[in-house]
């Protein structure tokens, strides 16, 4: 039983390192939109506080699911180390 549950939090962890690189990609092709933003309102500083709060959300969006998929791989090879022993 013991190793099904490793075995199935090592598939959900591979599972999410491919959806972190997706949230990677996500994250850059909307960094695009903001600086255009910027740009096109003429570099306001309205429009980079703006655009630095909305690439700070952007941001997050990104480094939560990292830290996250960190912690996740972290309490697996404890897990691991517990079974094995």
């Amino acid at each position: 039983m013991s190793s099904l549950l490793t075995y199935l939090l090592e598939m959900l962890l591979k599972f999410g390192a491919v959806m972190v690189v997706a949230n990677e990609v996500r994250g850059l092709i909307l960094t695009a939109p903001v600086f255009y933003g910027i740009y096109q309102a003429g570099g306001t500083l309205a429009a980079i506080w703006l655009g630095i709060c909305s690439l700070g959300g952007i941001a997050l969006s990104v480094v939560v699911p990292l830290l996250a998929a960190r912690k996740l791989k972290a309490f697996v090879r404890r897990k691991q180390a517990v079974v094995a022993d």
